[in-house]
């Protein structure tokens, strides 16, 4: 793929986009806030989804550990 029509395909994707967002009717000042809402929303997303998800999917793992019998021994009761 050459430069060329990754620039041409590129601008197609951007026309789309505000085709379906309508943001080619807005003012300048009106897109700068658009777009500055929707990738802060964006950034906050994926910062959640980053630190969130790996939580959860250690949690399960922990659970579905215990659920079919591989317990961790307890320290006290290897003292004992």
């Amino acid at each position: 793929m050459d430069i060329k029509s990754m620039k041409y395909t590129l601008y197609w994707l951007y026309c789309q986009f505000e085709l379906i967002t309508c943001s080619y009717l807005m003012e300048p000042w009106e897109k700068l806030l658009f777009y500055t809402f929707n990738i802060s929303m964006l950034v906050m997303v994926l910062y959640t989804a980053y630190v969130f998800v790996s939580v959860h999917i250690s949690t399960a793992f922990q659970f579905f550990l215990h659920f079919f019998g591989n317990q961790h021994e307890n320290a006290v009761s290897i003292v004992k």
